[in-house]
């Protein structure tokens, strides 16, 4: 329940109020009766029952503020807010396939893997856009859902959290996961639908190529935003995986590494963006990764439309009838029981 006034300029009144109770006290009221001993007055005062004059001017007061309150209109209800529209509908298509675990990324001065870089920036996306349906697809040497597209992105930040190397057979297909992921957003009546697909190779597995793909996407009007992640040429790779598909590790716990070579197909990536109407990016550190998908938070921005509703009922029909009432009792006790000798 909220509770306000329709009219709260008329509150500035009630300062009249001590004002006026101060006035009153210091002015005092004449005398009813002269007496010319004060032994005589003392012998009276013993059949005074109490103070009446304070006593009705304390009621006028109270009378007065409650009048002031019921012109200041208090009014109780309630407010709502519902979204009328989602946005838009986008899904997240990440590579997971060992190349993933070059180090030639940065976390405060530490090298790090290219996968442990990515999850961070896409979850600082997610974070900024809490109005969009957004999907995940993984893929290795074939795609798989992570993610359908959903608003609960706190369930979406622990699906990515569980992202890992090595889950499926190493390959990179490219135009599956595009495949894929244009499954996924075809069907939805968003006003807009885009995919983000990130990889750092070249496609070599799959049973549909990376153009015929981009040119399915591009009939359902799918923007595809590719970025290629890491650098060409010598990075440093772990020296091997164990069993279970993480690098070997010295005695100290560190991920030995050596130098291996990396490729990005750019040319490829280029003509899907070009394709769907979208852009291609390169991302080679860790601030231009974060500049990126900022970038395409900026070129894809939601329409959100916010319903309010609002409901309130007034109130001043009750502080009015308490004052009058009041006013009523301190008339009739005026004339009565308080009356004042002339």
């Amino acid at each position: 329940m909220i509770y306000r006034f329709e009219s709260p300029e008329f509150l500035w009144f009630l300062l009249l109020i001590p004002v006026l109770a101060l006035l009153k006290g210091r002015r005092g009221s004449a005398a009813s009766i002269r007496f010319p001993a004060t032994a005589l007055a003392r012998q009276i005062s013993a059949f005074v029952r109490s103070r009446p004059g304070k006593f009705l001017i304390n009621m006028r007061l109270i009378a007065l503020s409650l009048l002031i309150l019921a012109l200041a209109r208090p009014q109780a209800g309630s407010t709502s807010s519902e979204i009328e529209e989602s946005g838009i509908d986008i899904v997240l298509a990440v590579d997971l396939s060992t190349s993933m675990w070059a180090h030639d990324f940065k976390i405060k001065g530490k090298p790090v893997d290219r996968l442990t870089v990515v999850k961070n920036v896409m979850e600082d996306f997610i974070a900024k856009r809490p109005h969009d349906r957004i999907g995940i697809v993984a893929f290795a040497a074939a795609p798989y859902l992570v993610s359908p597209l959903t608003l609960n992105h706190e369930w979406l930040q622990q699906n990515l959290e569980r992202l890992k190397i090595g889950l499926v057979e190493d390959g990179t297909a490219i135009g599956s996961a595009i495949g894929t992921s244009v499954n996924r957003l075809r069907a939805q009546k968003a006003k807009s639908r885009i995919l983000i697909l990130l990889t750092d190779g070249a496609n070599n597995r799959g049973k549909i190529s990376p153009a015929a793909a981009a040119e399915a996407a591009a009939a359902y009007g799918i923007k595809t935003y590719t970025i290629g992640v890491g650098k060409k040429g010598e990075v440093p790779f772990p020296i091997d995986l164990d069993s279970e598909g993480n690098p070997v590790r010295d005695r100290r716990g560190r991920i030995v590494l050596r130098p291996g070579l990396s490729d990005i197909d750019a040319e490829s990536l280029q003509n899907i963006a070009a394709t769907t109407g979208a852009r291609y990016f390169r991302a080679t550190d860790l601030e231009t990764l974060e500049d990126i998908y900022d970038e395409i938070d900026r070129l894809e921005k939601s329409e959100i439309k916010i319903k309010y509703q609002s409901s309130f009922t007034d109130m001043f029909k009750w502080p009015a009838l308490a004052g009058l009432g009041i006013l009523l009792v301190e008339l009739l006790l005026g004339q009565t029981r308080y009356r004042r000798l002339p």
